[in-house]
This record gives C-alpha cells, structure tokens and sequence, in this order.
C-alpha cells in the first residue's frame, strides 16, 4: 500500500531533511520528469532546468496535516480495537481489521516525516473533541462522552454506534486531506492526503451499507 510505499521513500532520505535535498539538474542524459498538478500529467524537464528543491519544500499546511491526522489516527485505532470483542457482525469486525491495517503505517510514516523535519510527534490523542464542550470537533473527533458509551456497548448496540462514530470520523479526515492537498506542497504528504481520502471514501461508502 502507499504507506509502505512512501515509507521507504522516506527511510532512503534520512540523510536530509525534508525541503532540504539538492535539486536535480535536468541534462543531456536520462529524461527528468516533473510530476504534474492533481489530476495533470508529469511533463519532462528542459535541460538545465533545477528540479525538486522548490517542489517538495514542506509547508506549514504540511506539518498541520501530519500534526493532526496522527492524533485522529490513533482515535480510530482505539475505536476498532474495541470490535473483536464487543462487534456481534464479522462485517465490522472486518472492517476494523482493515482500518487498523491502513493506519498503523501511515502514523509510522507521518512521525518519521515530521522526526526528518525536526518536529515532534504528536503526544497520545486526548480521547474527545479538543474543546472539552462535549460537541464532535470539526474533524469528526469522538467526544469523551462518545468514547465512554462506545466503550460500555456490546452486541448490536456497539456496532450501531461504532458505525455512527467513524463515519463521522472518516468525513473528518477526508476534510483534512482535502485541507492539505489544497495549501500542501510536500510530495510525499500530498501522496498520503490522497491515499487517505481515497481510501477513507471506500470505506465510508461500506459503512453505510452495513447501518442498512
């Protein structure tokens, strides 16, 4: 998967940190391509032309994104780690498989993005929305509240509410993959906004049909 992917990217560049690799000058010998915009193809660059310095500059969306998705991934992860023994449908269970499967990588690959950049990780999630009003945040944050009736719920309750809970999680990190393809330009934070948003639809799409 990307996360897999982008990691070993990212383990082949610890020698310099994010935004600070030389660019490449593009010569007379093997083609330089020029990754294009979302949705655009790549175009070869022109001889002499410098390549990858300006391109993959972290911005501060950028660091914004990983700051906050860490923190709404491990949210998730305490959510689905809560199905094997309480779920009563193999559905969600499965389906809590696979978002522990996705997203325990992409906090591994986000924290070693921001340990290259020499920013800290993100402590543990507080566990509620971050205004202590009880009220989801605007990223689909559970409230302790929430977190506490999930948690004490067991058979179908617990599937109802668990499916309510990460629907609105998943909208909520696919606000923020939207936030940071939009005024992101790392590349390899990018490439991770899409995998999430892609990927997080997929299973927003799925949840709904079990509430059916």
């Amino acid at each position: 998967m990307l996360a897999s992917g982008l990691g070993t990217v990212l383990a082949g560049c610890t020698g310099d940190p994010p935004g600070e690799r030389a660019p490449i000058v593009a010569g007379s010998d093997a083609p330089v391509i020029v990754p294009g915009a979302p949705g655009e193809e790549g175009r070869t660059a022109t001889p002499g032309e410098r390549v990858g310095r300006e391109d993959s500059r972290p911005s501060a969306a950028d660091v914004l994104f990983a700051e906050r998705m860490i923190p709404h991934h491990r949210q998730a992860l305490e959510m689905a780690g809560l199905a094997p023994a309480r779920a009563s449908e193999p559905r969600v269970r499965a389906l809590c498989a696979r978002i522990t499967a996705a997203q325990r990588p992409e906090i591994d690959v986000m924290s070693r993005w921001l340990r290259a950049l020499g920013r800290d990780v993100p402590a543990e999630h507080s566990g509620h929305a971050g205004d202590g009003s009880g009220e989801p945040d605007t990223y689909g944050m559970a409230s302790l509240e929430e977190m506490n009736r999930l948690r004490a719920a067991r058979g179908e309750e617990f599937d109802a509410l668990l499916l309510r809970l990460m629907i609105r999680h998943h909208e909520g990190a696919v606000t923020m993959a939207g936030e940071e393809l939009t005024g992101g330009t790392d590349r390899f934070l990018r490439a991770m906004a899409k995998d999430v948003a892609a990927g997080q639809r997929a299973e927003i799409v799925r949840m709904r049909a079990l509430e059916n």
